[in-house]
């Protein structure tokens, strides 16, 4: 009975972590590992493992912080860097996510035009879908939906058993890669981070903590579920690699889309492997959708004080929800204009994530290392020194894809 009722209680904390993870495997990331595999086969998965090394230190800060202060992270920011600050995170953090919201948009109307329905038809019907799914639930309710949605993701595994690879030399590429440096290849690797570690999963993941109300001795349990929706979500980038680098890349087919993907896999992997990629893409993208305004919302209600909350009514947190329906209102016309290049939404939103993602790290690693938020639970050496590792990083791809050519 005493472990029945653990194993209730893990269940019940589980979710955050995983859903955060997942998240960030959206449109733009199905694309962008689409193209790693198409055009550099498994040359670029050295550095996804080091990206996954440092997204685990990152999303076990940020749920910390949220346990040991019971306080979202644009809410920490204003107290400790004043309202100039917070208003600045904000600007960041709004730029961002609704470049990123549009691109999931975008992939909802790409991955269901794989089967021939307009997105004419798509987009408006799904953000009616979240409004109603968002507004007349509750977090738990919503939460579940959430976590069905990751399960799409399993797709990427057949698929990637379906091409038949060889895992002796996948696992040998992480450790010996063969990198082409130029300029492209940077460009690709900051789109990588930039959709592996963004600046909306951090604010998504440490409000959601809070909001469900989890305790530090409960911490122990959300600590797995950050892990294990970092290898979960890693390994998902690494089965979208196999799928397009055992075909397209062996094949010489160049892409610039998940879309691309999914239609070149048709007749070198079958029909069952187009269809479990466009899947994988639409639960992607709808997972995205839902819970990128989400974040903002819950954000920028936090940094100033407004009410927020899906447990909310409307009329008690107006702000909140009608932050929400700009972002998916603004996202959905966009994608709706016509003769609008879908793929280049797609792929410049997650390089726009990639370059800002510095900005909201620095503010918590200031934050997580401040005894006077943090009391005992400060980072440990080596927890700083990979996320400060990762934030330099990010900064240096970011120079080389940007500063010049290479040699």
């Amino acid at each position: 009975m005493k472990n029945r009722n653990k194993f209730l209680m893990i269940l019940g904390i589980i979710g955050p972590g995983l859903i955060t993870a997942n998240a960030g495997n959206d449109a733009g990331g199905v694309a962008t590992y689409s193209v790693v595999g198409a055009h550099y086969g498994y040359s670029m998965l050295w550095g996804m493992f080091v990206i996954a090394i440092g997204l685990a230190v990152i999303q076990e800060m940020n749920a910390r912080m949220a346990v040991v202060t019971g306080k979202g992270l644009s809410d920490l920011i204003r107290e400790r860097f004043g309202v100039k600050w917070a208003f600045f995170a904000m600007i960041v953090l709004i730029i961002a996510n609704l470049g990123v919201c549009i691109g999931d948009f975008a992939g909802i109307a790409a991955s269901l035009e794989l089967f021939n329905i307009s997105k004419y038809i798509t987009i408006p019907i799904f953000a009616v879908v979240m409004w109603f799914m968002l507004t007349k639930g509750s977090y738990s309710k919503a939460e579940k939906i959430f976590l069905i949605l990751t399960l799409t993701f399993l797709g990427y595994v057949v698929t990637a058993f379906l091409v038949k690879p060889n895992w002796g030399h996948v696992i040998t590429s992480i450790v010996k890669p063969q990198a082409k440096l130029d300029k492209g290849y940077f460009l690709v690797l900051i789109g990588m981070i930039g959709t592996t570690i963004t600046p909306y999963m951090q604010f998504y993941l440490q409000s959601s903590i809070v909001d469900k109300g989890i305790s530090l001795k409960e911490y122990k349990y959300e600590k797995m579920d950050v892990y294990v929706g970092t290898i979960w979500a890693i390994l998902t980038a690494l089965f979208i690699t196999v799928c397009t680098a055992e075909t397209l890349f062996k094949a010489g087919i160049s892409i610039d889309s998940a879309q691309d993907a999914a239609s070149a896999l048709r007749p070198l992997a079958g029909n069952y492997s187009f269809m479990l990629f466009a899947i994988g893409l639409f639960g992607a993208s709808f997972l995205a959708c839902c819970v990128i305004p989400l974040c903002t919302a819950y954000a920028v209600c936090e940094a100033f004080g407004f009410e927020s909350g899906i447990d909310n009514k409307i009329k008690e947190a107006p702000v909140f929800f009608g932050l929400f329906l700009f972002m998916i209102v603004i996202s959905a016309v966009i994608v709706l204009l016509p003769n609008i290049s879908l793929i280049n939404i797609i792929l410049v939103t997650q390089q726009l994530a990639g370059v800002l993602c510095p900005v909201v790290l620095i503010f918590m690693i200031k934050l997580v290392n401040d005894t006077e938020v943090m009391g005992k639970y400060v980072n440990s050496t080596i927890q700083n020194f990979i996320a400060k590792a990762t934030v330099v990083l990010i900064i240096i791809l970011t120079i080389l894809a940007f500063g010049g050519n290479f040699i």
